[in-house]
């Protein structure tokens, strides 16, 4: 029986267009779908644009136009990067749309009616940039660290969320990984933050801002734009809203909630992890709803040791890395940047220097040569798979409990480890580094053997050889496709198979060694990644 996974990113801030930072999140979180597709899983797939909030409505003001034109404007630029980018998303949600609008002020009500929520007045520091309260311990030199701009000072009066109700529960949940964070440091951090400063009631509406859902007991009032944007994750599922008794077993909502509900993982960047691991799973115990298995937080992308930001200007726009590298170039060198967790420093000799030594000098020329040597010496057909037990990789770096390491040894181990790396660790630059190595095998491999040479000796030998290599490619192109799937099915296709019956099989089915069948008709195509 098939699991169910449920994967989501953070919904993206229409203050601007997407950049790289963006780019990165989605792709990893569309990496871990496809991965979970490729092992025969349900997977949904979710995210989408949070449209509401002051800072929006200035924007729009800027510019001359209404919130909601703007708002359409930005949330296109970003359907048209993840369509670009070949993002395999189940939804595309905006926190505009009316049926979300609605099942939001349904669940505040009902938090309202619960006394979870209350009227009271909040005192305190604002930064629009982040659309965050901060306390003083937040400010570095009196300023937000991530916008460095002085938050305002603001006392008004607020509709107040009882976060700190659910401060014992959350802990325990935290502590025991029933509500899992990781990397460990970040679980840490958040357990330590709970610890120190305790939970306060936090403000869950805005009077003076009018670009918001309006409080169903209160119109004067919009919902502060978290607590808006959080239950998208549940709206982007059909989520109606409709709770009975605060039970999870209660409610009235279609398919596909029941089915995915609650999370598997929520990807996000460090900089809104605290917000989802107080206010978020806060609404949730209020709500009566289960809370999602684990939150991961990736790093940030740092160019000349500063985050990249929208605010500080130092943006690389998506489309300017498509031009340049094509789609899967781009996702690969997002995804192989920096260890998944971790900030990465990159710039665009990084990134080209990378290209050319992994894409254009590793995979595309190994799957080239393979090919024009198929096409030389066996007029272009797989050859017969005649097994000679001294064809083994005498100096592959790649280590295995083993007296003579075969190719096949090494991709067996690989897809065992890549399965380890993404399916338990979410380590997606790990996973590439393992994919990297095995590229590197067969270069040794075709440098030890040389068929160039071996064919005017032992034509069955280079036969074996040969066989080898392509069988690898062809294994090697599974464990790509969650990454660069636009490559991974060229590949199949110059090894004359079907992508569509390729992708049929599951993964494990699919990666047993001597899938490829001798005799079959090859084709070298067009160069998988031209050097920079």
């Amino acid at each position: 029986m098939n699991k169910k996974f449920y994967i989501t990113t953070p919904i993206y801030y229409v203050n601007a267009s997407p950049h790289v930072g963006h780019t990165y999140t989605t792709v990893a979180a569309d990496v871990i779908a496809r991965y979970h597709q490729m092992i025969g899983d349900e997977v949904f797939f979710l995210t989408g644009t949070d449209e509401h909030g002051a800072k929006i409505e200035a924007k729009a003001e800027a510019g001359g136009k209404k919130p909601q034109e703007f708002a359409d404007e930005v949330a296109a630029k970003f359907k048209f990067a993840w369509d670009e980018l070949n993002i395999s998303h189940s939804r595309f949600i905006r926190t505009t749309e009316k049926e979300h609008i609605k099942a939001v002020q349904k669940a505040l009500q009902f938090m309202y009616e619960k006394q979870d929520i209350y009227l009271g007045k909040y005192e305190g520091l604002y930064c629009q940039g982040c659309e965050q309260f901060k306390s003083e311990k937040d400010l570095v030199n009196g300023k937000c660290p991530e916008h460095d701009t002085v938050p305002e000072k603001v006392s008004e009066e607020s509709y107040m969320f009882k976060t700190s109700k659910y401060q014992k529960e959350l802990i325990k949940k935290i502590e025991n990984d029933e509500f899992k964070i990781r990397p460990e440091e970040k679980k840490n951090e958040i357990l330590s933050f709970y610890k120190r400063e305790s939970l306060k009631d936090v403000s869950f509406s805005r009077k003076n801002v009018n670009w918001g859902i309006p409080l169903p007991w209160d119109k004067s009032h919009t919902a502060y734009v978290w607590a808006d944007a959080f239950l998208n994750y549940l709206t982007g599922l059909g989520w109606e809203g409709d709770i009975k008794g605060g039970s999870a077993s209660n409610l009235e909502a279609e398919p596909p909630y029941k089915k995915f509900w609650p999370p598997d993982i929520q990807l996000m960047s460090k900089d809104i992890l605290r917000v989802h691991t107080t206010i978020w799973p806060a609404m949730l115990l209020s709500l009566g709803l289960p809370l999602p298995k684990e939150i991961f937080v990736h790093g940030y992308f740092l160019i000349e040791g500063k985050k990249m930001s929208k605010s500080v200007g130092n943006v690389i726009a998506p489309e300017e890395m498509i031009k340049k590298y094509g789609v899967d170039g781009t996702r690969y060198l997002l995804m192989s940047a920096t260890p998944f967790g971790h900030d990465g420093d990159i710039s665009w000799e990084k990134f080209d220097e990378k290209y050319n030594a992994d894409l254009a000098n590793g995979i595309g020329n190994l799957a080239a040569r393979t090919l024009t040597m198929t096409e030389k010496y066996f007029d272009g057909k797989v050859p017969n798979n005649i097994d000679y037990e001294d064809v083994a990789v005498g100096k592959s770096p790649v280590i295995v409990a083993s007296n003579k390491t075969t190719l096949r040894t090494i991709i067996d181990v690989g897809v065992n480890n890549y399965i380890d790396s993404i399916k338990k660790d979410f380590d997606l630059y790990f996973s590439l580094l393992l994919v990297m190595k095995r590229i590197n095998s067969i270069d040794i491999y075709i440098s030890e053997y040389k068929p160039f040479k071996l064919i005017k000796e032992d034509k069955e030998k280079t036969a074996a050889v040969l066989y080898n290599c392509l069988e690898s490619i062809r294994i090697i192109a599974w464990m790509l496709w969650p990454f660069m799937p636009e490559t991974a099915e060229k590949i199949w296709t110059s090894l004359g198979l079907e992508t569509s019956k390729e992708l049929a099989k599951d993964f494990k089915e699919a990666t047993v060694w001597g899938g490829l069948e001798p005799g079959t008709k090859v084709k070298k195509g067009n160069v998988l990644f031209p050097r920079i």
